[in-house]
C-alpha cells in the first residue's frame, strides 16, 4: 500500500521520467553501472502511447536469436499488461536470472494479431568499444554504452587508432542507450579541444554550462558520426555537442530524444525514486528532449538491410571521408 500511494503521487505529477522502483527491481536496475545485466538483450523505451518499444534487438543476444525485430511492440511481460507502465517497470519484469524464461506478447506492424515469443535470458555482458581499422585508412570505433568503463576503453581503442594515421574516423553511437553525464563530457572531449558539451537547465533561471575537459585523442581527424534511433541520452550529447561544434558530419536517423536527467535517491529499504530535475541542450541551445538530434545526412537502415547483412549508413560514412561530400 505504501509503494502504490508513492506511486501514485508520482502519476499525478505527469513526468514520465520521475519513478518509483521496487527494491529488487532497483538492484536489477544497478547492474548497468557494472557494464552487464541479466535479461534479453534489447534497447527498448516507452512510447507516448505507453508502449513499449523494442528500439533495437542486440545482435547475437536472445531477443535477436528469438525473431524480436525493431520496432515490435510489447504488450504484456509474463501475463502482466505493461502498458502505461514506467519504462523502468517495464525493463524490470523483462529483466531477470539467466537461464529463467519470460513471455513475451508482441504486437508487429504487417502482422494482424499479437503473438507470443519466449526468451530465454542470460547475462549479458556489453563490449562497450569496439574497434578496428576498415578500408582506404578509416578507423572505426563504436562505443555500445557509456557506463563506467567507457571512457578508458574508449581512450584505448583512439590509441591504437589514431597511431596508425588514419585519413578519417568513424564514431558509432548507433543503439546506444547513454549512461552516465560525466562519462558523456568525457567521451565528447575526445573529439573536441574547446567549446561546450551541453547546457542543463533546471527550475526557473538555473543553468549549468559543461565545457569540454581537453586532452583529447582525435580532436584533429575528420570525423563522422553514426546515429539512428536506438541513440539515447549520453549519445546524444556527444552527437550534439560534436555537430553543433562543427567538429564532425552526423550521418543515420533521428535520434530518440531522451534529455531529461533524473536524480536518483535511495530509500531506506533499497527502493529508489527517481526526479526528473533538469533538461539537456546541445552548445546552441537545442533541445533534445522529445526532438532528438538530426543527421547532417539522413540513411535509413531498413528491416532488409539487417535481413541481408547490409549497412548503408557505414557505407555512407565512408563515402563521406573518402570524397568529403
Amino acid at each position: 500500500m505504501t509503494y502504490g500511494a508513492i506511486r501514485g503521487v508520482l502519476m499525478a505529477i505527469g513526468d514520465d521520467g520521475t519513478s518509483f522502483i521496487d527494491p529488487q527491481h532497483a538492484a536489477i536496475l544497478r547492474e548497468d553501472i557494472t557494464g552487464g545485466f541479466e535479461g534479453i538483450g534489447a534497447v527498448v523505451n516507452m512510447l507516448p502511447n505507453g508502449r513499449l518499444v523494442i528500439v533495437e534487438p542486440l545482435p547475437g543476444r536472445p531477443a535477436a536469436r528469438a525473431g524480436i525485430q525493431r520496432g515490435d511492440l510489447v504488450l504484456k511481460v509474463d501475463d502482466t499488461p505493461i502498458q502505461n507502465m514506467t519504462l523502468i517497470e517495464a525493463v524490470s519484469l523483462i529483466r531477470g536470472p539467466a537461464g529463467t524464461k519470460v513471455r513475451l506478447t508482441i504486437l508487429r506492424r504487417g502482422v494482424k494479431e499479437p503473438f507470443e515469443v519466449v526468451v530465454v535470458r542470460e547475462r549479458i555482458e556489453l563490449e562497450v568499444v569496439e574497434s578496428r581499422m576498415l578500408e582506404d585508412d578509416i578507423a572505426y570505433v563504436r562505443l555500445t554504452e557509456f557506463n563506467a568503463r567507457a571512457t578508458q576503453e574508449l581512450r584505448e581503442a583512439l590509441q591504437e587508432l589514431m597511431a596508425q594515421k588514419p585519413r578519417g574516423l568513424i564514431l558509432d553511437l548507433r543503439g546506444n542507450p547513454g549512461g552516465f553525464l560525466q562519462t558523456s563530457v568525457e567521451v565528447a572531449s575526445q573529439f573536441l579541444d574547446r567549446g561546450l558539451v551541453l547546457i542543463e537547465r533546471g527550475r526557473g533561471d538555473l543553468e549549468r554550462e559543461y565545457p569540454v575537459e581537453g586532452g583529447g585523442l582525435a580532436t584533429q581527424v575528420p570525423l563522422v558520426v553514426l546515429v539512428d534511433a536506438g541513440s539515447a541520452s549520453a549519445s546524444e550529447i556527444v552527437a550534439g555537442a560534436i555537430q553543433d561544434n562543427g567538429r564532425g558530419i552526423l550521418i543515420g536517423e533521428r535520434t530518440f530524444g531522451k534529455g531529461s536527467v533524473q536524480l536518483p535517491h535511495t530509500l531506506s529499504d533499497g527502493s529508489e525514486l527517481r526526479v526528473t530535475i533538469a533538461r539537456w541542450f546541445t552548445p546552441k541551445g537545442r533541445e533534445i528532449q522529445g526532438v532528438g538530434i538530426i543527421p547532417d545526412i539522413e540513411v535509413e537502415m531498413t528491416q532488409e538491410d539487417l535481413e541481408a547483412g547490409r549497412d548503408p549508413q557505414l557505407e555512407r560514412a565512408v563515402e563521406y571521408l573518402l570524397t568529403g561530400k
